[in-house]
């Protein structure tokens, strides 16, 4: 079994959803993981202590004195202990306080003290999560390296209907498992993506460009590399740094470098994932000096750049992975499937800039994944980093179901 014998600290904040502990705990526990529960004096209002250590077969510790003996419960020591530290359900205020150092209490400490990965598997009212001090504490945690385990659209404890519950027990456990296999699921494969604009010359101080701003490759880079991947990053002109002993980064400007790079790494590639927004056109003539402004119209006349995701598609093999992208503003999922087809990719990533949250320059993304087979699968607003992990699971699974 996948968590035989690892050692995973689940972390009960005070929330209606505690209820759901009982059953994630069983599912660890048939695993064969060891499981120990630490909660928040206020989630004992929602679940028993008794009942969550009936479960784990450990005793349930809440503060930092177990008795009246003076027994201290050593936070440094459960932190070291554990393999994984998954707080769930992590409540607003559990997740504002480690974001900014609190360790006011049992748990809080232990999570400071922790070297393990750490998932957050947040549970709060729509409004809580979408408040912008939330949002912060999010992007705090995921800066040090934490994971949130995305929370669900559904009716909440309030009565009101939104983002907020959290994952159900069977989600997390896939998360965890997930996080065990993560460092080795791309080990030996070679991946190349495409990041940022291009930049197509008109003269030595013009070019014609776009918004891009290469952070969804940037992110996509990232967390395959953290998978094991080999990375080639062939990436047009942005203002974001990478440093990973897994990417090898290649800075082009033009469509045409971008094509013959691309071309160069594919053929010892496993996977291409093309996320770059490649210039459709560039000048046909590019002058060698600065053009000077005339009363008269200027005529810029255009050609189009190599297609890098067609050609791609025609040299690509069973064994290859080809995804792309689409960014529509109309008829998105008829232009984006006609895109799968004929470049013959295996899926396409769609975003549509009527999508709120989606588009360039920002730091979220909106995708629906189309694959060959006919599949749609719309995900909801998430961070990009979020996204890019979403893309390679289905990458992963696709190589699964090829091997």
């Amino acid at each position: 079994m996948q968590l035989l014998n690892k050692k995973i600290l689940i972390g009960v904040s005070g929330s209606i959803a505690a209820y759901k502990i009982a059953h994630l705990i069983r599912l660890l526990v048939k695993e064969k993981a060891e499981v120990k529960v630490v909660m928040t004096a206020s989630a004992s209002n929602f679940i028993t202590p008794l009942t969550l250590s009936t479960l784990s077969n450990r005793p349930v510790d809440i503060e930092f004195v177990k008795n009246n003996q003076g027994e201290w419960t050593n936070h440094v020591e459960w932190g070291l202990w554990a393999d994984c530290i998954v707080l769930a359900p992590a409540t607003a205020n559990t997740i504002a306080k480690i974001a900014h150092g609190l360790s006011n209490n049992l748990l809080t400490a232990i999570v400071l003290s922790a070297r393990c990965p750490v998932m957050i598997a947040p549970a709060m009212d729509l409004d809580m999560i979408a408040h912008p001090s939330t949002q912060n504490n999010f992007k705090i945690l995921k800066s040090y390296g934490y994971q949130f385990i995305a929370t669900n659209f559904g009716e909440l404890a309030s009565g009101l209907v939104g983002d907020g519950r959290m994952a159900e027990p069977e989600e997390i456990l896939l998360y965890i498992k997930s996080n065990f296999k993560k460092s080795q699921r791309f080990s030996g494969k070679n991946i190349l993506i495409t990041a940022g604009p291009t930049q197509e010359a008109i003269d030595p101080v013009r070019f014609i460009s776009n918004y891009s701003t290469g952070k969804m490759g940037y992110a996509i880079a990232k967390a395959a590399a953290e998978e094991g991947a080999n990375v080639t990053l062939v990436s047009g002109p942005v203002a974001i740094t990478i440093e990973h002993p897994n990417i090898k980064l290649i800075k082009v400007n033009s469509a045409q470098q971008m094509y013959e790079t691309s071309m160069s790494y594919f053929i010892h590639s496993d996977v291409a994932i093309l996320s770059a927004a490649v210039a459709d056109y560039r000048p046909q003539f590019v002058a060698s000096e600065k053009i000077k402004k005339k009363d008269a119209d200027f005529t810029l006349l255009l050609e189009k750049t190599p297609d890098i995701a067609l050609e791609l598609g025609k040299i690509k093999n069973d064994k290859q992975t080809l995804v792309g992208f689409a960014l529509e503003t109309n008829n998105e999922l008829e232009n984006a499937q006609l895109k799968l087809q004929n470049k013959k990719l295996d899926f396409i990533v769609l975003n549509s800039m009527k999508d709120e949250g989606a588009g360039f320059a920002k730091d979220t993304n909106k995708i629906t994944i189309l694959d060959k087979e006919g599949n749609i699968f719309p995900f909801e607003v998430k961070d990009k980093e979020e996204v890019a992990r979403d893309i390679i699971e289905k990458i992963y699974f696709r190589i699964e179901n090829k091997s």
